[in-house]
Protein backbone atom coordinates (compact mmCIF):
# COMPACT_ATOMS: atom_id res chain seq x y z
CA UNK A 1 0.00 0.00 0.00
CA UNK A 2 2.77 2.19 1.00
CA UNK A 3 4.36 1.34 -2.48
CA UNK A 4 1.31 2.15 -4.56
CA UNK A 5 0.83 6.06 -2.68
CA UNK A 6 3.25 7.23 -4.57
CA UNK A 7 1.97 6.63 -7.63
CA UNK A 8 -1.88 7.63 -6.82
CA UNK A 9 -0.02 10.89 -6.19
CA UNK A 10 1.43 11.14 -9.67
CA UNK A 11 -1.37 10.11 -11.07
CA UNK A 12 -3.84 13.14 -8.97
CA UNK A 13 -0.51 15.74 -10.01
CA UNK A 14 -0.96 14.30 -13.71
CA UNK A 15 -4.66 15.06 -13.72
CA UNK A 16 -4.62 18.48 -12.55
CA UNK A 17 -1.75 19.43 -14.69
CA UNK A 18 -4.10 17.87 -17.59
CA UNK A 19 -7.25 19.82 -16.51
CA UNK A 20 -5.13 23.05 -15.84
CA UNK A 21 -3.43 22.95 -19.30
CA UNK A 22 -6.52 22.02 -20.85
CA UNK A 23 -8.21 25.43 -19.51
CA UNK A 24 -5.39 27.46 -20.50
CA UNK A 25 -5.81 25.91 -23.93
CA UNK A 26 -9.53 26.76 -23.64
CA UNK A 27 -8.87 30.63 -23.22
CA UNK A 28 -6.73 30.83 -25.91
CA UNK A 29 -8.17 31.92 -29.30
CA UNK A 30 -9.56 28.80 -31.81
CA UNK A 31 -6.93 29.60 -34.11
CA UNK A 32 -4.36 29.82 -31.82
CA UNK A 33 -5.49 26.74 -30.14
CA UNK A 34 -5.04 25.23 -33.72
CA UNK A 35 -1.50 25.83 -34.20
CA UNK A 36 -1.82 28.38 -37.41
CA UNK A 37 -1.46 32.23 -36.38
CA UNK A 38 -3.27 34.88 -38.28
CA UNK A 39 -1.79 37.24 -41.51
CA UNK A 40 -1.97 40.72 -40.69
CA UNK A 41 -2.35 43.22 -43.56
CA UNK A 42 -2.52 46.54 -42.37
CA UNK A 43 -3.39 48.96 -45.25
CA UNK A 44 -3.28 52.79 -44.34
CA UNK A 45 -3.48 55.60 -46.95
CA UNK A 46 -1.54 58.93 -46.51
CA UNK A 47 -4.23 61.45 -45.85
CA UNK A 48 -7.53 59.85 -46.55
CA UNK A 49 -10.65 61.77 -44.91
CA UNK A 50 -13.82 59.82 -44.22
CA UNK A 51 -16.13 61.67 -46.05
CA UNK A 52 -13.96 60.58 -48.98
CA UNK A 53 -14.87 56.54 -49.02
CA UNK A 54 -17.90 55.00 -50.72
CA UNK A 55 -18.93 52.53 -47.48
CA UNK A 56 -19.44 56.54 -45.45
CA UNK A 57 -22.00 57.39 -48.28
CA UNK A 58 -19.54 59.17 -50.58
CA UNK A 59 -20.83 59.06 -53.97
CA UNK A 60 -18.36 61.38 -55.18
CA UNK A 61 -15.85 58.55 -54.75
CA UNK A 62 -15.42 54.99 -55.45
CA UNK A 63 -13.80 52.53 -53.24
CA UNK A 64 -14.85 49.23 -54.27
CA UNK A 65 -12.41 47.59 -52.42
CA UNK A 66 -12.48 49.44 -49.02
CA UNK A 67 -16.51 49.02 -49.52
CA UNK A 68 -15.88 44.87 -49.67
CA UNK A 69 -13.43 45.01 -46.66
CA UNK A 70 -16.34 47.02 -44.62
CA UNK A 71 -18.99 44.55 -46.72
CA UNK A 72 -17.19 41.75 -45.86
CA UNK A 73 -15.96 42.45 -42.41
CA UNK A 74 -16.88 45.47 -40.07
CA UNK A 75 -17.37 49.39 -41.10
CA UNK A 76 -16.42 51.31 -37.95
CA UNK A 77 -18.38 54.61 -37.86
CA UNK A 78 -16.75 56.53 -34.92
CA UNK A 79 -11.99 55.50 -35.82
CA UNK A 80 -10.11 58.35 -34.25
CA UNK A 81 -6.33 59.00 -34.19
CA UNK A 82 -5.37 60.57 -31.29
CA UNK A 83 -2.81 62.92 -33.43
CA UNK A 84 -3.74 64.10 -37.16
CA UNK A 85 -0.40 64.51 -38.76
CA UNK A 86 1.97 61.44 -40.26
CA UNK A 87 4.63 60.79 -37.79
CA UNK A 88 2.77 60.67 -34.45
CA UNK A 89 -0.53 58.90 -35.77
CA UNK A 90 2.12 56.23 -36.99
CA UNK A 91 3.80 56.21 -34.04
CA UNK A 92 0.52 55.91 -32.13
CA UNK A 93 -0.69 53.23 -34.45
CA UNK A 94 3.00 51.40 -33.76
CA UNK A 95 2.86 51.48 -30.11
CA UNK A 96 -0.01 51.58 -28.79
CA UNK A 97 0.70 54.61 -27.22
CA UNK A 98 -0.89 57.66 -27.14
CA UNK A 99 1.39 60.68 -28.55
CA UNK A 100 1.50 62.70 -24.93
CA UNK A 101 3.23 59.38 -23.93
CA UNK A 102 5.72 58.96 -27.06
CA UNK A 103 8.68 61.74 -25.78
CA UNK A 104 9.50 63.05 -28.92
CA UNK A 105 7.69 60.51 -31.63
CA UNK A 106 4.38 62.88 -30.20
CA UNK A 107 6.09 65.16 -32.37
CA UNK A 108 6.02 65.20 -35.91
CA UNK A 109 9.41 64.28 -38.12
CA UNK A 110 11.15 64.01 -35.39
CA UNK A 111 13.83 61.45 -34.10
CA UNK A 112 12.19 58.31 -32.86
CA UNK A 113 13.14 57.09 -29.22
CA UNK A 114 15.41 54.06 -29.32
CA UNK A 115 12.66 52.86 -26.12
CA UNK A 116 9.67 52.45 -28.27
CA UNK A 117 9.58 48.95 -29.80
CA UNK A 118 6.42 48.53 -32.63
CA UNK A 119 4.03 45.66 -32.64
CA UNK A 120 5.51 44.83 -35.96
CA UNK A 121 9.11 44.69 -34.31
CA UNK A 122 7.92 42.78 -31.88
CA UNK A 123 5.86 40.42 -33.78
CA UNK A 124 9.11 39.50 -35.85
CA UNK A 125 11.27 39.13 -33.22
CA UNK A 126 8.64 36.20 -32.57
CA UNK A 127 8.02 34.30 -35.41
CA UNK A 128 6.15 36.56 -37.64
CA UNK A 129 7.54 37.59 -41.61
CA UNK A 130 7.18 41.62 -41.72
CA UNK A 131 7.32 43.84 -44.72
CA UNK A 132 6.29 46.84 -45.94
CA UNK A 133 6.08 48.82 -49.06
CA UNK A 134 5.30 52.87 -49.77
CA UNK A 135 5.56 54.59 -46.60
CA UNK A 136 6.07 52.96 -43.23
CA UNK A 137 6.75 55.61 -40.35
CA UNK A 138 7.41 58.90 -41.76
CA UNK A 139 9.24 61.00 -42.04
CA UNK A 140 11.49 61.05 -39.45
CA UNK A 141 15.05 59.93 -38.17
CA UNK A 142 14.01 56.01 -37.49
CA UNK A 143 17.21 55.85 -35.21
CA UNK A 144 20.00 53.08 -36.34
CA UNK A 145 20.39 49.59 -35.68
CA UNK A 146 23.91 47.95 -36.16
CA UNK A 147 24.82 50.49 -38.17
CA UNK A 148 21.65 50.70 -40.27
CA UNK A 149 18.36 52.76 -40.40
CA UNK A 150 15.87 51.34 -38.05
CA UNK A 151 13.02 48.82 -39.88
CA UNK A 152 9.98 50.27 -37.48
CA UNK A 153 7.36 48.68 -39.88
CA UNK A 154 10.02 45.72 -41.44
CA UNK A 155 12.33 45.50 -44.98
CA UNK A 156 10.95 47.39 -47.71
CA UNK A 157 9.51 46.46 -50.36
CA UNK A 158 9.40 49.22 -52.74
CA UNK A 159 11.75 48.32 -55.66
CA UNK A 160 9.12 47.42 -58.19
CA UNK A 161 8.36 50.37 -60.18
CA UNK A 162 4.83 51.38 -62.64
CA UNK A 163 3.87 54.15 -65.09
CA UNK A 164 1.27 56.08 -63.09
CA UNK A 165 -1.83 57.87 -64.13
CA UNK A 166 -0.15 60.66 -63.36
CA UNK A 167 3.25 62.47 -62.70
CA UNK A 168 2.77 63.16 -58.65
CA UNK A 169 1.73 59.64 -57.87
CA UNK A 170 4.29 57.46 -56.43
CA UNK A 171 5.68 55.06 -58.76
CA UNK A 172 6.21 52.31 -56.34
CA UNK A 173 3.93 48.91 -57.80
CA UNK A 174 1.99 48.29 -53.79
CA UNK A 175 1.02 45.13 -54.88
CA UNK A 176 3.33 44.01 -57.37
CA UNK A 177 5.93 44.42 -54.16
CA UNK A 178 3.12 42.90 -51.58
CA UNK A 179 3.08 39.62 -54.34
CA UNK A 180 6.85 40.04 -54.04
CA UNK A 181 7.08 39.88 -50.76
CA UNK A 182 4.74 36.76 -50.88
CA UNK A 183 6.88 35.17 -52.74
CA UNK A 184 9.67 35.51 -50.38
CA UNK A 185 7.80 34.07 -47.64
CA UNK A 186 8.61 30.53 -45.97
CA UNK A 187 4.97 28.62 -46.13
CA UNK A 188 6.06 27.86 -42.57
CA UNK A 189 5.73 31.67 -40.52
CA UNK A 190 2.67 33.83 -41.03
CA UNK A 191 3.37 37.12 -42.18
CA UNK A 192 2.71 40.83 -40.76
CA UNK A 193 2.54 43.54 -44.09
CA UNK A 194 1.76 47.17 -43.99
CA UNK A 195 0.27 48.76 -47.23
CA UNK A 196 1.73 52.13 -47.23
CA UNK A 197 0.60 53.91 -49.75
CA UNK A 198 1.68 57.60 -51.08
CA UNK A 199 -1.51 58.53 -52.22
CA UNK A 200 -3.75 60.87 -51.35
CA UNK A 201 -1.03 62.91 -50.00
CA UNK A 202 0.23 65.78 -52.03
CA UNK A 203 1.16 66.85 -54.31
CA UNK A 204 -1.40 66.42 -57.46
CA UNK A 205 -1.52 66.93 -61.28
CA UNK A 206 -4.40 69.82 -61.21
CA UNK A 207 -6.93 68.93 -63.12
CA UNK A 208 -6.51 65.15 -62.79
CA UNK A 209 -9.71 64.56 -61.62
CA UNK A 210 -11.59 65.51 -64.34
CA UNK A 211 -9.16 65.01 -67.32
CA UNK A 212 -8.48 61.68 -65.79
CA UNK A 213 -10.81 60.66 -63.79
CA UNK A 214 -13.77 61.45 -65.63
CA UNK A 215 -15.38 63.43 -62.39
CA UNK A 216 -17.21 66.69 -63.06
CA UNK A 217 -17.17 69.81 -60.81
CA UNK A 218 -21.18 69.30 -60.17
CA UNK A 219 -20.40 66.20 -59.20
CA UNK A 220 -19.74 67.24 -55.95
CA UNK A 221 -22.73 67.70 -53.52
CA UNK A 222 -21.15 70.12 -50.62
CA UNK A 223 -17.79 72.18 -50.30
CA UNK A 224 -16.69 72.23 -46.38
CA UNK A 225 -17.88 76.13 -45.41
CA UNK A 226 -14.68 76.44 -44.13
CA UNK A 227 -13.23 76.92 -47.83
CA UNK A 228 -14.60 79.10 -50.41
CA UNK A 229 -16.45 77.65 -53.14
CA UNK A 230 -15.23 77.86 -56.40
CA UNK A 231 -13.88 76.30 -59.52
CA UNK A 232 -10.15 76.18 -57.91
CA UNK A 233 -11.46 74.20 -55.01
CA UNK A 234 -13.79 71.84 -56.19
CA UNK A 235 -10.73 70.53 -58.79
CA UNK A 236 -8.46 70.35 -55.71
CA UNK A 237 -11.07 68.38 -54.15
CA UNK A 238 -11.94 65.95 -57.46
CA UNK A 239 -8.04 65.60 -58.04
CA UNK A 240 -7.78 64.91 -54.11
CA UNK A 241 -10.62 61.89 -54.31
CA UNK A 242 -8.43 60.89 -57.95
CA UNK A 243 -5.84 59.74 -55.56
CA UNK A 244 -8.11 58.26 -52.64
CA UNK A 245 -9.33 55.73 -55.77
CA UNK A 246 -5.92 54.97 -57.25
CA UNK A 247 -4.57 53.85 -53.24
CA UNK A 248 -8.19 51.79 -53.02
CA UNK A 249 -7.45 50.33 -56.62
CA UNK A 250 -3.94 48.80 -55.27
CA UNK A 251 -5.78 47.41 -52.41
CA UNK A 252 -8.47 45.95 -54.61
CA UNK A 253 -4.95 44.20 -56.43
CA UNK A 254 -3.83 43.09 -53.34
CA UNK A 255 -6.62 41.29 -52.07
CA UNK A 256 -7.18 39.71 -55.55
CA UNK A 257 -3.19 38.14 -54.80
CA UNK A 258 -4.30 37.32 -51.61
CA UNK A 259 -7.45 35.09 -52.96
CA UNK A 260 -5.77 33.59 -55.69
CA UNK A 261 -2.77 32.43 -53.21
CA UNK A 262 -5.26 31.09 -50.89
CA UNK A 263 -4.43 33.24 -48.16
CA UNK A 264 -7.64 35.67 -47.69
CA UNK A 265 -9.30 33.49 -45.37
CA UNK A 266 -6.11 33.58 -42.70
CA UNK A 267 -5.43 37.49 -42.99
CA UNK A 268 -7.11 39.81 -40.93
CA UNK A 269 -7.42 43.16 -43.02
CA UNK A 270 -7.16 46.81 -41.96
CA UNK A 271 -7.85 49.52 -44.50
CA UNK A 272 -7.75 52.78 -42.79
CA UNK A 273 -5.92 56.32 -43.25
CA UNK A 274 -2.91 58.13 -40.76
CA UNK A 275 -5.19 61.58 -40.26
CA UNK A 276 -7.34 63.77 -42.86
CA UNK A 277 -7.04 65.39 -46.22
CA UNK A 278 -4.26 68.13 -46.59
CA UNK A 279 -6.37 70.71 -47.17
CA UNK A 280 -6.48 74.41 -45.22
CA UNK A 281 -8.29 73.50 -41.40
CA UNK A 282 -7.91 69.43 -41.64
CA UNK A 283 -4.61 67.96 -41.67
CA UNK A 284 -2.22 68.49 -38.07
CA UNK A 285 -5.39 70.23 -36.64
CA UNK A 286 -7.60 68.79 -34.22
CA UNK A 287 -11.11 69.02 -35.41
CA UNK A 288 -13.60 66.55 -36.09
CA UNK A 289 -12.80 65.67 -39.87
CA UNK A 290 -8.72 66.09 -39.00
CA UNK A 291 -9.07 62.96 -36.80
CA UNK A 292 -12.41 61.23 -37.33
CA UNK A 293 -10.91 58.52 -39.88
CA UNK A 294 -12.14 55.65 -41.89
CA UNK A 295 -11.46 52.31 -40.81
CA UNK A 296 -12.57 48.99 -41.81
CA UNK A 297 -11.38 45.45 -40.81
CA UNK A 298 -12.43 41.93 -42.87
CA UNK A 299 -11.77 38.06 -41.34
CA UNK A 300 -13.04 35.68 -43.29
CA UNK A 301 -15.09 33.40 -41.53
CA UNK A 302 -13.70 34.89 -38.06
CA UNK A 303 -15.63 37.43 -37.67
CA UNK A 304 -19.11 37.12 -36.29
CA UNK A 305 -22.14 38.44 -38.46
CA UNK A 306 -19.97 40.32 -40.91
CA UNK A 307 -21.33 43.50 -42.53
CA UNK A 308 -22.12 45.20 -39.40
CA UNK A 309 -21.27 48.69 -38.65
CA UNK A 310 -19.29 49.76 -35.62
CA UNK A 311 -20.30 52.62 -33.17
CA UNK A 312 -18.12 51.66 -30.34
CA UNK A 313 -15.23 54.84 -30.32
CA UNK A 314 -11.73 52.99 -30.94
CA UNK A 315 -8.16 54.86 -31.32
CA UNK A 316 -5.34 54.29 -33.18
CA UNK A 317 -3.75 52.83 -29.91
CA UNK A 318 -6.11 50.18 -29.69
CA UNK A 319 -4.48 47.92 -33.22
CA UNK A 320 -1.06 47.10 -31.72
CA UNK A 321 -3.00 45.55 -28.26
CA UNK A 322 -5.22 43.28 -30.98
CA UNK A 323 -2.23 42.60 -33.09
CA UNK A 324 -0.15 41.22 -30.25
CA UNK A 325 -3.69 39.75 -29.01
CA UNK A 326 -4.08 37.75 -32.96
CA UNK A 327 -0.45 36.57 -32.30
CA UNK A 328 -1.34 35.07 -29.17
CA UNK A 329 1.88 37.06 -27.92
CA UNK A 330 1.41 38.98 -24.46
CA UNK A 331 2.13 42.43 -23.79
CA UNK A 332 5.11 41.71 -21.23
CA UNK A 333 6.71 39.00 -23.70
CA UNK A 334 6.44 41.80 -26.72
CA UNK A 335 9.58 44.13 -24.95
CA UNK A 336 7.13 46.92 -25.69
CA UNK A 337 6.64 49.38 -23.54
CA UNK A 338 3.35 49.40 -21.92
CA UNK A 339 0.35 49.79 -24.36
CA UNK A 340 -2.18 52.17 -23.59
CA UNK A 341 -4.74 51.41 -25.92
CA UNK A 342 -7.10 48.12 -25.71
CA UNK A 343 -7.64 45.45 -27.90
CA UNK A 344 -10.86 45.21 -29.87
CA UNK A 345 -11.05 41.60 -30.45
CA UNK A 346 -14.41 41.47 -28.70
CA UNK A 347 -15.88 43.88 -31.28
CA UNK A 348 -14.95 41.32 -34.05
CA UNK A 349 -16.39 38.11 -31.99
CA UNK A 350 -19.53 39.67 -30.36
CA UNK A 351 -21.89 39.75 -33.27
CA UNK A 352 -23.51 43.16 -32.32
CA UNK A 353 -24.01 45.85 -34.03
CA UNK A 354 -23.75 49.32 -32.95
CA UNK A 355 -22.46 49.94 -29.49
CA UNK A 356 -20.74 46.12 -28.02
CA UNK A 357 -18.59 47.96 -25.27
CA UNK A 358 -20.16 50.43 -22.94
CA UNK A 359 -16.56 52.08 -22.17
CA UNK A 360 -15.84 52.60 -25.23
CA UNK A 361 -17.68 56.35 -25.22
CA UNK A 362 -15.17 58.99 -26.00
CA UNK A 363 -11.50 58.84 -27.30
CA UNK A 364 -8.53 61.75 -26.59
CA UNK A 365 -7.20 63.60 -29.08
CA UNK A 366 -4.20 65.90 -29.07
CA UNK A 367 -0.96 67.44 -30.77
CA UNK A 368 2.59 69.30 -29.89
CA UNK A 369 5.08 70.33 -33.08
CA UNK A 370 2.99 69.18 -35.69
CA UNK A 371 5.15 70.99 -37.98
CA UNK A 372 8.18 74.18 -37.72
CA UNK A 373 7.57 77.56 -38.97
CA UNK A 374 7.32 78.96 -35.14
CA UNK A 375 9.99 80.56 -32.88
CA UNK A 376 11.99 78.08 -31.87
CA UNK A 377 10.68 75.04 -33.48
CA UNK A 378 7.56 75.62 -30.79
CA UNK A 379 4.47 73.42 -31.51
CA UNK A 380 0.97 74.36 -31.07
CA UNK A 381 0.16 72.24 -27.97
CA UNK A 382 -3.91 70.85 -27.84
CA UNK A 383 -5.77 68.41 -26.31
CA UNK A 384 -9.22 67.58 -26.76
CA UNK A 385 -12.07 64.86 -25.81
CA UNK A 386 -14.64 63.50 -28.06
CA UNK A 387 -17.92 62.26 -26.05
CA UNK A 388 -21.73 61.90 -26.30
CA UNK A 389 -21.59 64.08 -29.35
CA UNK A 390 -19.25 66.94 -28.36
CA UNK A 391 -15.98 68.17 -28.97
CA UNK A 392 -14.08 69.62 -25.92
CA UNK A 393 -10.92 71.45 -27.16
CA UNK A 394 -8.05 72.96 -25.13
CA UNK A 395 -4.92 75.29 -26.98
CA UNK A 396 -2.78 75.44 -24.23
CA UNK A 397 -0.70 78.24 -26.11
CA UNK A 398 -3.71 80.60 -28.50
CA UNK A 399 -1.27 83.58 -28.67
CA UNK A 400 1.06 80.84 -30.97
CA UNK A 401 -0.36 80.60 -34.68
CA UNK A 402 -2.10 77.17 -34.88
CA UNK A 403 -0.70 77.17 -38.51
CA UNK A 404 2.60 78.16 -38.13
CA UNK A 405 3.73 81.92 -37.97
CA UNK A 406 2.70 83.85 -41.67
CA UNK A 407 5.70 85.32 -42.48
CA UNK A 408 7.14 82.13 -42.72
CA UNK A 409 4.02 80.31 -44.65
CA UNK A 410 1.89 78.60 -42.42
CA UNK A 411 4.15 75.47 -43.10
CA UNK A 412 1.32 73.40 -40.72
CA UNK A 413 -0.52 73.87 -43.64
CA UNK A 414 0.47 71.96 -47.16
CA UNK A 415 0.03 74.58 -50.23
CA UNK A 416 -2.26 73.88 -52.39
CA UNK A 417 -4.96 75.74 -54.64
CA UNK A 418 -7.22 75.84 -51.92
CA UNK A 419 -4.42 77.35 -49.37
CA UNK A 420 -3.36 79.87 -52.07
CA UNK A 421 -7.28 80.76 -52.68
CA UNK A 422 -7.85 81.67 -49.27
CA UNK A 423 -4.84 84.05 -48.45
CA UNK A 424 -4.72 85.32 -51.67
CA UNK A 425 -8.56 86.45 -51.31
CA UNK A 426 -7.95 87.48 -47.59
CA UNK A 427 -4.80 89.41 -49.03
CA UNK A 428 -7.44 91.76 -51.27
CA UNK A 429 -9.99 91.66 -48.34
CA UNK A 430 -12.45 88.92 -49.09
CA UNK A 431 -13.22 85.80 -47.09
CA UNK A 432 -11.49 86.55 -43.99
CA UNK A 433 -13.67 84.68 -42.30
CA UNK A 434 -12.34 81.90 -44.09
CA UNK A 435 -8.60 82.61 -43.00
CA UNK A 436 -10.07 83.13 -39.70
CA UNK A 437 -10.80 79.27 -39.43
CA UNK A 438 -8.47 78.03 -41.12
CA UNK A 439 -5.16 80.26 -40.32
CA UNK A 440 -5.83 82.90 -37.24
CA UNK A 441 -5.19 82.40 -33.99
CA UNK A 442 -7.87 80.92 -31.52
CA UNK A 443 -9.47 81.09 -28.55
CA UNK A 444 -7.97 79.21 -25.01
CA UNK A 445 -11.00 76.55 -25.30
CA UNK A 446 -13.20 75.25 -28.06
CA UNK A 447 -16.72 73.42 -28.17
CA UNK A 448 -18.58 71.78 -30.75
CA UNK A 449 -21.02 69.91 -30.84
CA UNK A 450 -20.29 67.77 -33.38
CA UNK A 451 -23.39 65.42 -33.72
CA UNK A 452 -24.95 68.98 -35.47
CA UNK A 453 -21.72 70.80 -36.28
CA UNK A 454 -19.25 68.32 -37.83
CA UNK A 455 -17.23 71.01 -39.62
CA UNK A 456 -16.90 72.87 -35.69
CA UNK A 457 -18.32 75.89 -36.69
CA UNK A 458 -20.18 77.41 -33.84
CA UNK A 459 -17.84 77.27 -30.78
CA UNK A 460 -20.21 77.14 -27.56
CA UNK A 461 -17.16 77.42 -25.18
CA UNK A 462 -18.35 81.07 -23.86
CA UNK A 463 -22.07 79.90 -24.07
CA UNK A 464 -23.37 79.45 -20.68
CA UNK A 465 -25.71 77.17 -21.91
CA UNK A 466 -23.00 74.43 -22.47
CA UNK A 467 -21.28 75.04 -18.97
CA UNK A 468 -22.01 72.16 -17.25
CA UNK A 469 -21.02 69.87 -20.56
CA UNK A 470 -17.61 72.26 -20.80
CA UNK A 471 -17.11 71.40 -17.58
CA UNK A 472 -17.78 67.89 -17.36
CA UNK A 473 -15.81 66.65 -20.31
CA UNK A 474 -12.60 69.22 -19.47
CA UNK A 475 -12.79 67.49 -16.00
CA UNK A 476 -12.72 63.81 -17.35
CA UNK A 477 -9.97 64.47 -20.04
CA UNK A 478 -7.69 66.31 -17.62
CA UNK A 479 -7.80 63.35 -15.41
CA UNK A 480 -7.41 60.57 -17.80
CA UNK A 481 -4.79 62.80 -19.29
CA UNK A 482 -3.11 62.48 -15.43
CA UNK A 483 -3.17 58.85 -15.62
CA UNK A 484 -1.45 58.68 -18.47
CA UNK A 485 1.32 60.95 -17.30
CA UNK A 486 1.12 63.52 -19.92
CA UNK A 487 3.45 66.15 -18.99
CA UNK A 488 1.28 68.88 -20.07
CA UNK A 489 -0.80 68.34 -17.14
CA UNK A 490 2.43 68.60 -14.92
CA UNK A 491 3.51 71.58 -16.06
CA UNK A 492 6.30 69.94 -17.98
CA UNK A 493 4.44 70.45 -21.73
CA UNK A 494 7.47 72.30 -22.88
CA UNK A 495 9.75 68.85 -23.50
CA UNK A 496 8.30 68.49 -26.30
CA UNK A 497 9.43 71.74 -27.85
CA UNK A 498 13.22 71.20 -27.03
CA UNK A 499 13.06 68.00 -28.56
CA UNK A 500 14.96 68.83 -32.04
CA UNK A 501 12.79 68.23 -35.38
CA UNK A 502 14.38 65.07 -36.83
CA UNK A 503 15.31 66.81 -40.52
CA UNK A 504 18.40 68.98 -40.01
CA UNK A 505 17.32 70.88 -43.35
CA UNK A 506 14.83 72.29 -41.96
CA UNK A 507 15.43 72.51 -37.88
CA UNK A 508 15.37 76.06 -36.48
CA UNK A 509 13.31 77.39 -39.52
CA UNK A 510 12.20 80.59 -38.48
CA UNK A 511 15.28 81.42 -37.01
CA UNK A 512 17.30 80.73 -40.40
CA UNK A 513 14.48 82.33 -42.88
CA UNK A 514 14.63 85.55 -40.54
CA UNK A 515 18.03 86.03 -40.65
CA UNK A 516 17.74 86.02 -45.03
CA UNK A 517 18.80 82.16 -45.46
CA UNK A 518 17.06 80.24 -48.15
CA UNK A 519 15.34 77.46 -46.27
CA UNK A 520 13.51 74.81 -48.97
CA UNK A 521 10.62 74.00 -47.59
CA UNK A 522 9.22 71.92 -50.29
CA UNK A 523 5.67 70.94 -48.70
CA UNK A 524 4.63 75.02 -49.18
CA UNK A 525 4.31 77.12 -52.08
CA UNK A 526 6.48 80.07 -52.35
CA UNK A 527 3.18 82.45 -52.86
CA UNK A 528 2.23 81.10 -48.90
CA UNK A 529 4.54 83.49 -47.51
CA UNK A 530 2.99 86.83 -46.02
CA UNK A 531 5.73 89.39 -47.50
CA UNK A 532 3.89 92.55 -45.44
CA UNK A 533 5.42 91.06 -42.06
CA UNK A 534 8.16 91.91 -40.64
Amino acid sequence: MNKSSPNRKYLWLYLLSFLFLGNLQKEQPPFIKAGKRPNILFCIADDASLEFIGAYGSSLVKTPAFDRVAKEGLLFVNAYTPNAKCSPSRACILTGRNSWQLEAAGNHAPIYPEKFITFIEALKGNGYKVGFTGKGWAPGNPGEVEGKPRQLTGPAYSDIKMETPTKEMSPINYAANFEAFLKSQPVDKPFCFWYGGHEPHRAYEYGSGVAKGKKKLIDIKKVPEYWMDNDTVRNDMLDYAYEVEYFDSHLQKILDILEKKGELENTIIVATSDNGMPFPRVKGQVYEFDNHLPLAIMWKNHINNPGRKIKDYISFIDFAPTFLELAGLRQEESQMQPIQGKSIMNLLTSGKENITDAKRDHVLLGKERTDVGRPHDMGYPVRAIVKGGFMYIKNYEPGRWPTGNPETGYLDCDGSPTKTAILESHRNGNYNNLWQMAFGKREGEELYQVSKDPYCLKNLANDRRYSSTKNNLKSQMEQELKMQHDPRMYGNGNVFDNYPYGEPKVRNFYERFKKGEQVKAGWVNESDFEKNIK
